[in-house]
């Protein structure tokens, strides 16, 4: 075994962040579950996050999650910290998303423009949810191939537009611009590019789901289990979960994450255990 592959299984065993997921409209905070030096003090009222003076992950976490729906809260998150405003989270498998990624494909306008007055960064999500037609053909125009990229959890850039139309508080010049937008994504084509995922019958999917061990520890546990839309997810017992794509047989990559590889071994109708590769074997869990 390399160095590099011990490194990244001693990292796994020691973080409750490494394998980590997310659902596309959820958060977690994942305060309880960060690893702390052996050299902490329990005692302490107040112990110092054990990467400070790097900002606490479940500050980060929170403006993340909150920029999915509710104003008020990340008002008040911004309040006491206005760096927050250009957080940006990975829900598990390198799913990275921003505050204002998470307020674009929601079509939250509003949150999306507090964000950006407190120093958030616009991208070419922004623009599309904005309806900012002239700032993303210039993106896309010098950029060639750029619409095709997808966003945080796999959105589309014409999905982000769409997700604006769906707030009911548009106005109609909101929703003229968006329109517009959604046409020239139309007239560029691959503005909506899907991540393969083969559809499963219910009875394919109880094949999947269940507990699974990969560690000695009480949280060793992943969970494969259905979302609310009736698909199957995977995350640590106790924490949010991925949406799994199947991609090929047995086989499933997480949501965001296209490159990662989760690879179940049967044994007759039922999976008897699922590796995670990135693209390496990383982590084997043996269902319970």
């Amino acid at each position: 075994m390399n160095n590099n592959s011990f490194e990244r299984r001693r990292f796994i065993k020691s973080s409750a962040f490494g394998l980590i997921g997310i659902s596309t409209f959820g958060f977690v905070s994942a305060q309880d579950a960060i690893h702390k030096p052996e050299n902490s003090n329990d005692n302490d009222k107040e112990p110092l996050f054990y990467r400070y003076p790097s900002m606490n992950d479940s500050m980060v976490s929170s403006i993340v999650g909150l920029s999915h729906r509710d104003i008020d809260k990340v008002k008040e998150l911004l309040r006491q910290r206005p760096e927050l405003a250009v957080a940006a989270w990975d829900w598990g498998f390198g799913d990275w998303e921003t505050a204002l990624g998470a307020a674009s494909h929601v079509g939250r306008r509003d949150i999306a423009e507090l964000l950006m007055s407190h120093g958030a960064r616009p991208d070419i999500f922004t623009f599309a949810m904005l309806g900012a037609y002239k700032s993303l053909q210039e993106i896309v125009e010098t950029v060639p191939g750029i619409q095709s990229k997808p966003g945080p959890h796999g959105i589309t850039l014409l999905q982000h537009a769409k997700n604006r139309l769906t707030d009911k508080n548009i106005t109609t010049e909101d929703k003229v611009n968006v329109n517009k937008v959604i046409s020239y994504l139309g007239s560029v084509g691959n503005a909506d590019i899907k991540a393969k995922s083969i559809e499963l019958t219910e009875d394919e999917k109880q094949k999947y789901i269940g507990e699974y061990r990969f560690g000695d520890g009480e949280a060793d546990i992943f969970v494969i289990s259905l979302n609310s839309r009736k698909s199957l997810q995977v995350g640590r017992k106790g924490f949010s979960n991925s949406w799994l794509h199947k991609i090929d047989e047995h086989t499933f990559s997480p949501t965001g994450a296209p490159s990662v590889k989760i690879i179940f071994k049967m044994a007759g109708d039922k999976a008897a255990s699922f590796s995670i590769h990135e693209p390496d074997p990383l982590v084997t869990a043996i269902r319970i």
